[in-house]
């Protein structure tokens, strides 16, 4: 295999894999990429065999093939090569060495056998749709700072994507939830999903293709069984994953449907006076805020630390259909789901200071979110 590429195009197709390879693998060629040349074309694939990432680049080649390569180190050796230059690669089949050359620079870098380099097998997926970017970015991004990194419960560790039905219409939905705190996003469901299994998508395959949707791109072609999920991009990159084993909960039911102590207040300005009042907890591990309602114009948050009896106290104006109550929130949690409703009026609505407390954003309705209270 020799061929030559631009620098700035192989620079990001390998920061694209490197969420995937693992730095200790416990099989070896796992820690390489596989490099292969055909056409005009160079493939570029990596795997920890439970999620694989392939790309497709343009290059020119003077003798098709394939190779394997240290996949980061090899990332750290283009990312230091200067801006402009054109990169050589040369694989030796005898005696198993990738030759890499820019500028006055070369490295000679081990590179096993392709032949042992393995591929995650996709078998066949029935289900195929296509999904507009921009709404997969919001489903994800809306919905993944809720999932769990708890080992015991291993089925809340990534996304719950599932066909439904809401107020007579077929909806996509996904859910992460942690215990402590839900969210939920819906969109129109696509015509061709509509026979889709309910599914758990990992949070490792979650974060990547959080990473990918960062690159310019219209539409995503998903293709999925029960077992797998295959995300296809504009741009030539194929991501495919297995999806989680297990049964995610039911959290239809957990959801309050007659919470009716309604708080309204612009989200910017209650996530600012969270992250003054919560600097005097950020020793302390419940991270714990109070909310209270004195009036109906006025909301007051306070927080305190048992171990220095610091304490803050900050008020902001906001609707309140009732008073008084009060009730306590982990401020972190709290700061993630405003984060997701931005400059905009958020609702809370309560029931008492001990139940969940549902948060939506007032003007859209197509995210929800829970958050279970604390004892302040």
């Amino acid at each position: 295999m020799k061929c030559t590429i631009e620098r700035s195009a192989l620079l990001k197709s390998l920061g694209h894999i490197q969420g995937v390879v693992g730095k200790r693998a416990t099989i070896p060629i796992l820690e390489n990429i596989y490099l292969e040349t055909q056409s005009t074309q160079l493939n570029i694939r990596a795997t920890d065999m439970d999620l694989e990432i392939a790309e497709t680049l343009f290059c020119e080649i003077d003798c098709a093939g394939s190779a394997t390569a240290p996949a980061h180190l090899m990332y750290e050796i283009v990312k230091k090569s200067p801006n402009g230059v054109s990169i050589n690669l040369d694989y030796n089949s005898k005696s198993e060495k990738l030759l890499i050359e820019f500028s006055r620079s070369s490295f000679t870098l081990r590179s096993p056998s392709s032949l042992s380099f393995p591929s995650l097998i996709q078998n066949s997926l029935p289900v195929t749709f296509n999904i507009k970017a921009k709404d997969l970015r919001s489903l994800i991004r809306r919905t993944y700072f809720a999932m769990s990194t708890e080992a015991t419960r291993y089925y809340l560790n990534g996304i719950y994507l599932y066909a439904a039905r809401s107020d007579s219409l077929d909806v996509l939905r996904a859910v992460a939830t942690d215990g402590y705190r839900l969210a939920r996003m819906e969109m129109p469901l696509p015509e061709d999903a509509k026979i889709m299994p309910d599914i758990i998508i990992p949070s490792k395959t979650v974060k990547i293709l959080l990473s990918l949707m960062e690159e310019p791109t219209v539409n995503v072609g998903i293709a999925l069984s029960k077992k797998k999920i295959r995300f296809a991009f504009d741009s030539g990159i194929v991501l495919i994953s297995k999806l989680l084993d297990g049964t995610f909960p039911d959290c239809e039911h957990l959801i309050p449907q007659h919470n009716d102590k309604i708080i309204e207040v612009n989200a910017k300005s209650l996530a600012e006076a969270v992250g003054r009042v919560s600097t005097i907890t950020a020793t302390d591990k419940t991270r714990a805020i109070k909310m209270t309602v004195s009036s109906k114009d006025s909301l007051v948050l306070s927080a305190s630390n048992a171990t220095t009896t610091d304490n803050a106290v900050d008020e902001l104006e906001a609707a309140c259909a009732f008073a008084p109550l009060s009730i306590g929130f982990n401020s972190r949690y709290l700061l993630d789901i405003l984060a997701q409703i931005g400059s905009d009026t958020v609702c809370f609505a309560v029931s008492d200071s001990a139940s969940p407390t549902v948060v939506r954003k007032v003007a859209d309705d197509s995210a929800l979110y829970l958050l279970m209270p604390m004892r302040v």
